[in-house]
């Protein structure tokens, strides 16, 4: 246990070194350039975590990882429910349908796409398409490792799926802002937060990409992002349940993973839509919760070492381009048209 009496201390210092470097991210992001080019702290803050990590990470105790675990896990769940401060219903119910069709067809079809490609094209491992399917179609490294407890698959494979997922989906979190900046995505803002949010593999990405482009970006990312991860309980249901008629010797009990912190972030969203609190106890809440955000965001940076790649399977790796592709493309085809007709 992180916070155990024994581990206590070493945690605590892991989490400093963490608020550290996220304080050195918000200090960056106030600076002129950056406030420019609309950097927000959460990039910064991956961006120097993945710079610790593959320089003098081996300097630090390892004892002290117990903290920087507890920032990307922990903090990054309390953040996400904070940010419903942010949110109100009106605004859950300005995404509409097509909010919701879009995140259900995205995730029904990276799904669908990514096993077929993965299992019949490649010859991939029927648990590693599955995995890597899951990751890119609903929220990344947590759907892998919520799938992995439904599969009871071996480890490694898990950590294959995880690795192309970290990959593809950093790449897109600095991929988008830019290219939207560039203005190669014919969309508008409240189309751009249903692309990102539907798209886009982590919660924390979606905040980080969201955040680079403008608030209402941001805003309506990870709403659509959240209903992309609250779709990730039904569809361990029907995995659970195929998994246990169809697979032989796997006819155990399932272990039900909920992402709680998204049913959260609903519930707070809805307590901020009746606006009991002041707009100055508000505008604290999301100060504070930017810093846990940042140093969430530091923490995923701090976790991405270049040597994790090494070891990943070249046909898992295409899968995951393959699917980085599709979602690219075909999302942005998916937003346009639910938002055309709907």
């Amino acid at each position: 246990m992180a916070f155990s009496k024994t581990n206590r201390s070493h945690t605590l210092k892991g989490l400093f070194i963490v608020a550290l470097f996220a304080y050195g991210a918000y200090f960056l992001s106030e600076l002129s350039f950056f406030k420019h080019l609309a950097i927000s702290p959460l990039v910064i803050g991956i961006a120097l975590g993945m710079v610790y990590a593959n320089t003098f990470r081996a300097t630090f105790p390892k004892e002290w990882e117990g903290g920087i675990l507890f920032s990307a896990k922990t903090l990054l769940r309390l953040g996400i429910v904070l940010y419903g401060f942010r949110i109100t219903f009106m605004q859950i119910q300005s995404v509409g349908l097509s909010g919701f069709v879009s995140s259900l067809m995205i995730v029904v079809l990276t799904f669908l796409i990514g096993y077929a490609i993965g299992v019949k094209v490649l010859k991939l491992d029927p648990e590693i398409a599955l995995l890597t399917s899951a990751g890119s179609a609903i929220c990344g490294a947590a759907a892998v490792l919520a799938t992995e407890g439904v599969l009871k698959n071996e480890s490694y494979k898990s950590a294959v799926a995880v690795g192309t997922v970290v990959l593809f989906g950093t790449l897109s979190m600095f991929l988008y802002p830019i290219v939207y900046q560039l203005g190669w995505i014919p969309l508008g803002l409240g189309d751009e937060g249903l692309y990102v949010g539907a798209t886009l593999h982590e919660v924390a990405q979606v905040v980080g990409a969201g955040s680079a482009i403008s608030e209402e970006v941001a805003n309506n990312a990870v709403i659509v992002k959240m209903i992309r991860v609250m779709l990730l309980v039904p569809f361990l249901v029907i995995l659970g349940y195929i998994v246990t008629r169809f697979k032989s010797g796997n006819a155990h009990e399932k272990q039900m993973v909920i992402p709680w912190f998204a049913i959260f972030f609903i519930g707070v969203a809805g307590f901020n839509s009746f606006h009991f609190l002041p707009s100055s106890a508000i505008d604290g809440i999301n100060i504070v919760d930017t810093f846990i955000l940042t140093m969430a965001m530091t923490a995923l940076g701090m976790e991405t070492s270049f040597s994790k790649f090494k070891g990943v399977g070249g046909k898992a790796m295409l899968l995951a381009l393959i699917l980085f592709v599709w979602l690219i493309v075909g999302g942005f085809f998916i937003v346009k048209g639910c938002s055309f007709y709907m």
